[in-house]
Formats: structure tokens, C-alpha cells, sequence
């Protein structure tokens, strides 16, 4: 299961630059404390502003090994990609390919025979939001059998996952009980192939990653089983301890999940996402989306402090993402201009969370 918490003009089309990478010894500070109060194997620590992008790394791609942590390095974004996915539906509303209100019964009523009447009209808004009224997760059994399935038709995968969740008893009434669901994402995404014959990896290549010029996201785990190319995620052993997982169907949820949490990518570029939202929250977003669409995706639709993949508390937009694994938090202040991500390869535990929290401080400050 992903982490659930979350804590409280450069992109015109053909005009977006990446920011030139410099380095802070006060960075590296911060970075290095990471690591030591975490005790994960590695750290990244990024912050950006109309300057400019800061990255500093510490520590090792993998335990017990000796490749270190490099600033280029790929990073699992795990419940991150919400905020992603969120944005995808933007782009699709502004090409009216779909409707902030359309409904489940709207893109599934005809696939799906078993959705439970409380769902029918839960929306994009709803889903996005986590007031669906749905379940946080499908069962452990049938995330066990979605691993099985690999990325084999993934858009049939995301039908068969949400006739499950959607025949489930509602959790709460749409629109009004908030409850933080992953399977509301994976029900959005299906909902999107649906309205698109289009996966929702090929749609978040085309509309979210090229667009933004985001070369280095993809999906799942990073790097390869051969070698620690890449940074690892870590599970923790029954005696202690973290263990490194090769990219694999171990090292990360099922692709099935991908509109809630599958999303990998350098700080780097992470940087460039931010500085996308924090520039058209302020009404400067130039092409890739209109003032109107940023606004609604950074205003929660139902009152609260969630927006459309995003914590609100006052000037900030947060959120943080763990695949188990990984523990990456991101967000932006619109107050400072700033933009920043915080993020450890080990899986999360009161100190790693603890530390994290620190770290985004002492960025922020």
C-alpha cells in the first residue's frame, strides 16, 4: 500500500528551459543530516526558485554497495503521480476529450455491470479529491494477483480492478466524507482509456511529460536488475535492517496502480513540474494549461485541505508519495516562490518520516 500522509513563467510551449543545476554547501547540509537521522541508504535534497535549481545528494543507490547517489538519479514519486494524473485530466478537459463533472457511469456505466448505485455519479472532481466515497484500496489478494499480471494490457487490467472496487460498499457519501483513496485514482485513470482507447501511460507521456519536457519520467521502479544504475528502494528485514529490491514486480505496486502512484523521475526535472504549477497558480502558465484549469486543480472543490492531487495549507501545495519503499515529499510555496522535494530510498518508519519532516523544514526555511 502507498504512504497515505501528506503534509502540511518559464512555460509557454517551446519556451520551457530545465533551470542550470547549481551547487549549495548549505544543501549538502541538509542533505547529509538526511541521511544520518533517516538511516536510509540515500538522500536527495532539491530546491528551486526563478533562479534557479539546488540539488544535493548523499549516501548510496543501493545498501551494502558502493555506487552513490548522483544529482541526475531517478527517484519513485509513489502517491506524487496523483498530483500528475490530476493533471492529465486537466489537459484532457481543456481538449473537451472529458468534463471535470463527468461520471463514473458516464465512462464505466456501459463495461461495468456491477458498480454500486452510490458511485454512479461520483465525478473526476470526486475521485481526485478522495470524496468518491470509495475504499482506500482493492484487497490484498487482488493486489497480489495484479502483480502477477505484469503490464500485460494494463488499460484491461484497470477495468477489471475497478469493477472490483466499484462493486465494494461505499466508505462514506461522495462529495461530502473525505477519505484518501488510491483506487479512486486507479478509477480515474480507467475512466480516461475509456473516453481516449489510449493507456494512461501513453496519455501521461503525451499531454503531461513531453509537453513539460520531463525526458527522464517513467514508470516504475528506475533503473535495472543487473546493476544499481539507479537508486533502490529498501524493504526492511524481519531482524532489522533495510535490503535492497531490484527493479522487478517486487520492487514496486502493481502497474495497475499507475494513476495513483507509479511515476518515477530525476529532482531535476521534478523542479521543472513544480515550477510548472507554481508559475500558473500565479497566472503564468503560459500554454500547457489555462489560469482557470491551475486555479481548479490547486482549489479543493469540496472544502477541506485537499485539492486535485494536492495538500493545501496556506501558501503551500504539498504531498508526499512511498511506494513502501521510497518516502518522497515535493511541494511548492507560492508565498517564497519556492519549489522543493525531499526524499530517502528506505522504507518509511517513524525516524525516516521524522527526518523527512525536518529536512522539508530546514528547506523551506
Amino acid at each position: 500500500m502507498m504512504w497515505r500522509d501528506v503534509w502540511g513563467g518559464v512555460l509557454a510551449l517551446g519556451l520551457l528551459v530545465q533551470p542550470a543545476v547549481q551547487a549549495q554547501p548549505d544543501l549538502q547540509s541538509i542533505a547529509d543530516t538526511l541521511l544520518e537521522d533517516s538511516g536510509a541508504p540515500g538522500a536527495v535534497v532539491m530546491q528551486g526558485d526563478a533562479d534557479g535549481v539546488s540539488i544535493a545528494v548523499a549516501g548510496v543507490r543501493a545498501a551494502g554497495m558502493d555506487a552513490a547517489i548522483e544529482t541526475s538519479d531517478l527517484w519513485h514519486q509513489g502517491s506524487n503521480t496523483k498530483s500528475m494524473t490530476a493533471t492529465l485530466v486537466a489537459r484532457l478537459v481543456e481538449q473537451g476529450v472529458v468534463g471535470w463533472d463527468d461520471t463514473v457511469a458516464d465512462h464505466l456505466g456501459d463495461v461495468i455491470d456491477t458498480i454500486d448505485p452510490a458511485y454512479r455519479d461520483a465525478s473526476f472532481e470526486h475521485l481526485l479529491s478522495h470524496r468518491s466515497g470509495l475504499p482506500a484500496n482493492i484487497g490484498l489478494m487482488a493486489t497480489l494477483g495484479f502483480i502477477t499480471s505484469g503490464d500485460d494490457d494494463l488499460p484491461a487490467q484497470r477495468l477489471r480492478y475497478a469493477a472490483d472496487i466499484l462493486a465494494q460498499s461505499p466508505t462514506g457519501e461522495p462529495g461530502q466524507d473525505y477519505l484518501y483513496s488510491n483506487a479512486g485514482y486507479v478509477v480515474a485513470g480507467a475512466m480516461l482509456e475509456q473516453a481516449t482507447g489510449t493507456s494512461w501511460e501513453s496519455l501521461m507521456t503525451r499531454e503531461v511529460f513531453e509537453p513539460l519536457g520531463l525526458d527522464s519520467a517513467g514508470f516504475g521502479a528506475p533503473g535495472s536488475g543487473d546493476a544499481p544504475d539507479q537508486p533502490r528502494g529498501h524493504k526492511r528485514g524481519l531482524f532489522g535492517g533495510l535490503n535492497a529490491v531490484a527493479p522487478g514486480p517486487r520492487a514496486d505496486n502493481p502497474p495497475v496502480m499507475g494513476p495513483a502512484g507509479t511515476v518515477h523521475i530525476s529532482a531535476a526535472d521534478m523542479a521543472v513540474y513544480l515550477r510548472a504549477h507554481l508559475e500558473g497558480d500565479a497566472g503564468r502558465g503560459g500554454d500547457f494549461l489555462s489560469p482557470d484549469s491551475w486555479q481548479h486543480l490547486h482549489t479543493p472543490p469540496f472544502g477541506g485541505t485537499y485539492a486535485l492531487g494536492w495538500g493545501v495549507q496556506e501558501s503551500r501545495l504539498f504531498h508526499a508519495g512511498s511506494n513502501t519503499m521510497w518516502l518522497v515529499q515535493i511541494g511548492l510555496d507560492r508565498e517564497t516562490g519556492r519549489v522543493f522535494m525531499v526524499g530517502v530510498n528506505a522504507a518509511p518508519d517513524v525516524d525516516v518520516e521524522a527526518a523527512v519532516r525536518a529536512a522539508t523544514g530546514a528547506v523551506l526555511d
